[in-house]
């Protein structure tokens, strides 16, 4: 009697240990959160600004999440779980997609909200999952895999055809040498900040370049400046590029005009005077600093639901 009560009993308890000790909820730190680390930085920057632009274009929201295990869980109510904590879509609308990726489990799924089963419906969610993902992971290749799938979601949801992988994928790769990997930040951003911290430290650059004496204090003490700064408008890559460029241009330009005559007399007049004017500047023996802050943009869910419409696979 007792041990048949065990095996009655055995399935219950081991429904309730899913439940409670599955995966935890991420946070949610973007459109892309990449648990994982499947995705480079490039395919994360390109992809990431795909999704905002569908977002504009369509209100859609769609997000990627990466998570190693889901520790015995089912995929379908973890992406269902994460899909009502996130409230991915707006509210009214429910016009949000999940696509969850589990690398250690080989799992995947593309959770559908209900105001976008209509378009995504079930047999294309599939189609996406079997025929553009599941290939690119086969051969290991992640970036190509999710790239390609969220994209295919993205083309579905506009009203395109199913299409099998996407050259974009292929492009950022070919474009890896110079990319912008900086903050998530629109053109019109950049622009701002760029203005500002290049405003700034150009200006100190200059004061350095053309004034006698601490001209190459100024070199030294502006080097983490021009190697930190320009990673928020140029990016990892464009950031490398400027600043070797300040490292080789300022001593060649200082160089170059050390030899011109209003150059020789301010140098003369700080010596003996203590100041000299420079195009109509007057400059002494001080020197000055600097300061520089930024902000950043966020992504959050705005209160859609999911109906648990979707398709999982494998690979």
């Amino acid at each position: 009697m007792k041990i048949r009560l065990i095996f009655l009993l055995l399935p219950i308890v081991l429904l309730i240990s899913s439940r409670v000790f599955g995966a935890d909820v991420p946070y949610l730190t973007g459109r892309i959160t990449d648990n994982a680390q499947l995705l480079s930085l490039s395919v994360n920057r390109s992809l990431s600004d795909s999704l905002q632009a569908h977002e504009k274009r369509t209100g859609n929201q769609i997000a990627v999440l990466t998570i190693p295990t889901l520790d015995g869980e089912s995929i379908e109510d973890f992406a269902v779980k994460v899909f009502e904590s996130w409230k991915l879509g707006q509210k009214g609308k429910d016009n949000g997609v999940l696509i969850v990726v589990v690398p250690n489990d080989r799992r995947m799924r593309i959770e559908v909200g209900y105001g976008l089963e209509g378009t995504l419906t079930d047999l294309v969610a599939g189609r996406i999952i079997q025929e553009v993902m599941a290939p690119e992971f086969k051969n290991g290749d992640y970036d190509g895999g999710i790239a390609d799938g969220a994209r295919a979601v993205m083309n579905v949801l506009e009203g395109g055809e199913l299409l099998k992988g996407d050259t974009n994928t292929e492009s950022v790769k070919k474009s890896e040498s110079f990319t912008m990997e900086g903050p998530a930040l629109s053109i019109q951003e950049r622009i701002l900040f760029g203005a500002f911290i290049f405003g700034i430290i150009g200006l100190f650059t200059a004061i350095g370049i053309l004034t006698p004496g601490i001209g190459w204090f100024l070199y030294f003490f502006l080097i983490p400046f021009w190697a930190l700064f320009p990673v928020v408008v140029l990016g990892t890559t464009g950031a490398v590029y400027c600043f070797f460029t300040y490292l080789i241009g300022f001593p060649l330009t200082k160089l170059f005009i050390r030899k011109t005559g209003w150059y020789l007399k301010a140098q003369e007049d700080l010596r003996t005077k203590g100041h000299a004017s420079i195009g109509g500047i007057s400059i002494g023996s001080g020197s000055s600093g600097s300061s520089w802050s930024s902000g950043g943009s966020s992504f959050s869910g705005g209160g859609g639901s999911s109906g648990g419409g979707g398709a999982s696979g494998s690979w």
